[in-house]
């Protein structure tokens, strides 16, 4: 067993590791990332959010990505029967990218991960975190196993946990603890998308509102492949019976704008079930360690949330640890856990309200108030720290009062 000494030990290479790795190198820090998988490797969140731009700009990130011509994603089209409700990144409150990408994020990840290795990052695949130990400076000691089961350590004087739904700081340190929000559960895979309509109709993710609890996701990439899903309720995916291609393929017929695209079609893999997959923990940072995206919170897949918490909790994660490796004190509470629990309460009224059916009210309510719509674009674009917005500044009870209201003026008209 041999030691490797860094200043930040980085576990997972997935978009919020590669972004702490990107800025913490660019700032001549030492850097070490272990990745559990393989790369390339399957990993779902394929629709980003404009707000993650900034971060993959400012880290260096941007132009390796756009090289790969990936699916340009302008804004995102709600379906519920015959009502439409489209949302245009370029109509939005807050100032800020009008655009953002749909992409296979086997790819997607592996172009991040290989852009980093060519830059000189030590990126260790097929490596799992089995312990670490932490002395009273914060400072840590991690053992790694390989795939051969050898193992080694590294000492670090920061650890940040991206390792997403691998979660390896909360599980070694207890630090779980149930979601908020309701248990959910998805169904997916992708398809060789042979009945693509030509155009705007065959690339604009469109999520497709089955019920209050329900939905279905078309998400097209620019290689032909369309991923699509089902969420609902953990009862509803169970009350499908069979394999999970024989539940899918069934769950298809409820999608009546989608089910002729789709009908017939080959999965090319056996389609993925998860169960009550929202997750939080106790703490998102200690002495020593931080948690970012999905490895502290998880929310829902129904705003795209997932992978632009990640990389803004990872640049900021980044920036903080930099500033300490410079003898300048940070407040972590009030820096890292105040301001990331910020946005995460917005996103998580935003799906909470979601399934109450109070935002789809406001989603589909006609005619649309183009000031309120521009608002609340601003928070599906993941601007969601811009307090100059009342659906931000105002969240928690912004979203019940408009649906009350339009609850009064349907009333009203009957």
């Amino acid at each position: 067993m041999s030691d490797e000494n860094v200043d930040v030990l980085i576990v997972g290479a997935g978009p919020s590791g590669c972004a702490a790795a990107s800025y913490l190198q660019n700032n001549g820090c030492v850097v070490k990332v272990v990745e559990k998988s393989n790369f390339p490797r399957f990993v779902i969140g394929e629709s980003l959010l404009p707000r993650c731009m900034d971060h993959f700009e400012e880290v260096g990130l941007l132009d390796c990505l756009k090289a790969q011509d990936y699916e340009v994603k302008e804004g995102a089209r709600f379906l519920r029967g015959e009502e439409v409700c489209n949302f245009d990144f370029s109509k939005k409150h807050t100032d800020g990218w009008n655009w953002t990408w749909q992409v296979p994020r086997a790819d997607f990840d592996n172009t991040l991960a290989n852009e980093l290795i060519k830059r000189g990052v030590d990126i260790a695949f097929e490596h799992e975190v089995v312990d670490v130990v932490f002395n009273e400076d914060g400072s840590s000691v991690t053992t790694i196993k390989n795939k051969e089961n050898k193992s080694n350590t590294i000492v670090a004087r920061y650890i940040i946990d991206s390792s997403g739904y691998g979660r390896v700081l909360p599980r070694l340190l207890n630090l779980e603890k149930p979601s908020e929000l309701l248990n959910q559960s998805s169904i997916f895979t992708h398809v060789k998308d042979l009945k693509r309509p030509e155009g705007w109709e065959g690339t604009r993710i469109t999520f497709d509102v089955i019920d209050t609890r329900t939905w279905f996701w078309v998400i097209p990439f620019s290689n032909g492949v369309t991923s699509i899903g089902f969420v609902g309720s953990t009862e509803f995916i169970e009350s499908f019976e069979g394999t999970t291609p024989e539940k899918l393929t069934r769950m298809l017929k409820l999608s009546d704008y989608y089910r002729d695209r789709f009908e017939g079609v080959d999965f090319l893999f056996n389609p993925i079930e998860i169960k009550n997959y929202s997750k939080s923990v106790k703490q998102l940072y200690g002495k020593g360690y931080v948690l970012t995206g999905n490895s502290a919170e998880f929310l829902d897949p129904v705003f795209s949330s997932g992978v632009t918490f990640a990389t803004e909790s990872a640049l900021l994660a980044a920036k903080l640890i930099t500033k300490e490796l410079q003898n300048i004190k940070v407040n972590w509470e009030e820096e890292y856990s105040g301001y990331i629990k910020k946005g995460v309460n917005v996103f998580a009224t935003y799906v909470k309200e979601w399934y109450t059916g109070n935002l789809q009210k406001l989603f589909f309510h006609k005619p649309e108030n183009p000031e309120i719509k521009k608002q609340i674009c601003a928070v599906l674009a993941g601007y969601v720290w811009d307090e100059t917005n009342p659906f931000v500044k105002n969240h928690h009870r912004l979203v019940k009062a408009v649906a009350h209201i339009i609850d009064m003026e349907k009333q009203k008209s009957e």
